[in-house]
């Protein structure tokens, strides 16, 4: 349906393209007199946080919305993990043993997103950091499959680039870890977490902790590497020390391989 009370007015981008036509004297070069929205200056003063936290929420939820896109199937893990194949560099050396991992993100992206194209692209959309190792073979996965992902990028001092198999139109930038985190949730219908460093941690705990305390529905939560996460993490401990429940440890299950997450997500109880 057609918005009259926005037909009414004229738009912002004729605003802006005008605004940049006008005669070159010293009044018009202030930047008092720049649009408030096209002051990049403007926009990043400490006092404009709030609206910046509300754009940074707001631009992916719009684009998602356009493209149709009703849930997401979430991968995380570490960017360091490297392709089984490259063998030459100490990183990989070191990482050795955890590098099978990008070959079961890779299929495990490639299945779910077989599953989603059977959902015209709408449903079980993979979702990575868009950055390398685990979220690369997500990406990855998703594009053998010859269907789109999604990329959550975040702006980092170094290491954080775009990898070249997130879906352009679906590759999104952000300055707020937790805006980012946000919509890594909003839409999930699973999450399926990698072996990883701190962000792999914190992005497990604060989703765990959302389904702890029912802020966000259950969803199915797998970790691949059952002996990775056991040898980093006490689970039980926690259990036997009060500071959770037993119940707690229902939350989320080990995998180990691709299939195996998929045959868990299809039959996870009450999914």
């Amino acid at each position: 349906m057609k918005d009259e009370r926005r037909s009414q007015f004229r738009d912002a981008h004729s605003d802006r393209s005008s605004a940049e036509q006008v005669p070159d004297t010293a009044q018009t070069r202030a930047s008092a007199y720049r649009l408030a929205f096209n002051d990049n200056d403007f926009m990043c003063r400490d006092e404009l946080r709030p609206v910046r936290l509300q754009l940074e929420l707001l631009k992916p939820e719009l684009i998602l919305n356009e493209r149709g896109i009703e849930s997401t199937i979430v991968l995380f893990g570490g960017a360091r993990i490297p392709e089984p194949s490259q063998k030459d560099t100490a990183r990989t050396k070191t990482l050795a043993g955890l590098s099978r991992y990008y070959d079961e993100a890779r299929e495990f992206a490639r299945l779910m997103t077989e599953k989603s194209m059977a959902a015209y692209g709408r449903e079980y959309v993979i979702a990575t950091g868009g950055g390398p190792g685990v979220m690369e073979a997500g990406n990855r996965g998703a594009d053998d499959a010859g269907g789109s992902s999604i990329g959550l990028n975040i702006v980092l001092p170094h290491e954080q680039a775009p990898n070249e198999y997130v879906t352009p139109g679906l590759c999104f930038n952000f300055h707020y870890f937790a805006i980012r985190k946000m919509h890594f949730l909003m839409r999930a219908k699973a999450i399926c977490v990698f072996p990883g460093g701190f962000g792999t941690l914190d992005e497990t705990f604060e989703a765990l902790t959302l389904i702890q305390t029912d802020r966000m529905n259950r969803v199915p939560f797998l970790l691949f590497g059952e002996e990775f996460w056991r040898s980093i993490i006490n689970w039980e401990a926690l259990s036997d020390a009060g500071t959770i429940s037993a119940e707690d440890l229902d939350l989320f299950r080990f995998v180990e391989t691709a299939q195996e997450a998929v045959e868990l997500i299809e039959n996870w109880p009450g999914v």
